[in-house]
């Protein structure tokens, strides 16, 4: 929930958000581009916004959104993609400079570490900018451990091991229950 009461989902991206993810990207600050992308850009670029919204081959992303004068609108976008081979899942997420102090990052982390849970990672891990002291408060505080990212003196990974059960995990039950390893509440 976000502080002025509103609540907040998380669902996965679709075509259909193209022209809302833009409009958020271009919403964000410019430290808040640059973060997310690594690198100066004023507006999403079309590859990106592309692999966003087409999720498939091991590669998912998610949004989360919330009503604003009775429209929907993204405050927050992640995006994962599973290693099959190395039982890994890395992540990049993106916050609306509004809401970032609102635990919005911390929410959308646990929401991708159940996720993984669910594909049976190990680990999970991401890549950010020594700068984005942001993103590094937020993984840190999610028990995300920090450390050079192998070939880029220019960014830290922060990484995590999955040892809890899936079930505990928000986001691992639903993907277990399509499996038809957990039963759902009715």
């Amino acid at each position: 929930m976000m502080r002025d009461g509103a609540g907040v989902m998380v669902r996965l991206a679709s075509v259909a958000d193209a022209v809302a993810l833009q409009s958020c990207f271009r919403d964000l600050s410019i430290s808040s581009r640059y973060n997310r992308l690594m690198g100066a850009a004023s507006e999403l670029p079309a590859e990106q916004s592309q692999k966003i919204i087409h999720s498939g081959r091991g590669v998912t992303s998610v949004l989360a959104v919330t009503q604003v004068d009775g429209c929907e609108q993204i405050v927050g976008e992640a995006r994962y993609a599973f290693d099959q081979d190395g039982w890994r899942v890395e992540l990049g997420l993106s916050i609306d400079d509004r809401p970032q102090r609102w635990e919005l990052g911390a929410a959308l982390l646990s929401n991708l570490e159940g996720r993984a849970a669910a594909l049976g990672a190990a680990q999970l891990f991401g890549d950010t900018l020594r700068s984005n002291y942001a993103m590094l408060a937020v993984a840190r505080k999610a028990g995300f451990a920090l450390a050079a990212t192998p070939g880029d003196w220019k960014q830290v990974r922060f990484e995590k091991r999955i040892d809890a059960m899936p079930q505990a995990l928000p986001g691992a039950s639903l993907r277990m229950a399509g499996r038809g390893e957990v039963a759902m509440a009715h």
